[in-house]
């Protein structure tokens, strides 16, 4: 197993891949500096295209979604509305902006393209844009626009004492853990409390044998949601929210 790091200067609020280039985009937040910026990197070849990229707008934009080798962007309608108004998009590879529209914005993604709409035609319509472009390509048609397979899958959660195939390295607090099968490979996060700390610790287990573990995060007051995610054979993880790791098990 090959595994490479990336630590960020901030919390990494959100993650997307790019399921056709294997790209994963992080939106990384410093709150004390009221600032957002964005990282690309190639899972293949652990290649960092980019990192610390930022908008003209600090801290009121984020990711809606990554396709084709493009990363799309919104800003918000205001700081107190979680509505998302505006569509930049963003080359994962050289981070160059390739266009920008404030009139339309993102519904989903489908397997031909982002589906959009024109904020300022009531009522909505829904038309299928070229990510490259941003030209519209056509109305919407949910019997071809059908919504991209992204590849990420997510682990289970299963109580501890169910699992008859691992023994677990510390008991499991709250009797749940998350876990996932990978070509021999199984995959373990859990919750333990130590001297009254709470913990959040990942395993990977090959047969009977531990060939791997990592602490997620120290001295947290509550259950953390699922720790990991799988995408192909890239194991994808977070430490203590600033740093992303990420694991080929197949090499």
């Amino acid at each position: 197993m090959n595994k490479c790091s990336h630590h960020f200067n901030g919390v990494v609020w959100r993650m997307e891949i790019d399921p056709v280039t294997a790209t994963l985009f992080a939106e990384i937040r410093n709150e004390g500096e009221k600032l957002v910026s964005f990282a690309s990197i190639n899972l293949s070849s652990g290649k960092v295209n980019f990192a610390a990229l930022t908008t003209d707008e600090r801290w009121l934009t984020g990711m809606e979604a990554a396709f084709n080798g493009v990363l799309l962007l919104h800003h918000y309608e205001s700081a107190g509305s979680p509505a998302h108004k505006g569509l930049i998009a963003i080359d994962g590879e050289s981070g160059q902006v390739l266009w920008v529209d404030y009139n339309r914005t993102f519904d989903h993604m489908s397997k031909n393209g982002p589906v959009c709409f024109d904020n300022r035609i009531q009522p909505r319509k829904l038309f299928v844009a070229d990510i490259k472009t941003g030209t519209n390509i056509h109305q919407y048609n949910a019997l071809i626009d059908q919504e991209i397979d992204t590849g990420v899958v997510l682990p289970d959660m299963v109580a501890a004492d169910l699992l008859d195939d691992t023994n677990l390295p510390q008991p499991a607090f709250g009797n749940i853990v998350h876990k996932l099968y990978y070509k021999g490979y199984r995959i373990v996060s859990l919750h333990a409390l130590n001297e009254g700390a709470l913990s959040q610790s990942l395993y990977i287990f090959k047969g009977e044998q531990q060939v791997f573990s990592d602490i997620l995060n120290t001295g947290i007051q509550k259950l953390q949601p699922e720790a990991f995610v799988l995408h192909q054979h890239h194991l994808i993880y977070l430490v203590n929210r600033d740093q992303l790791n990420v694991i080929n098990l197949e090499n």
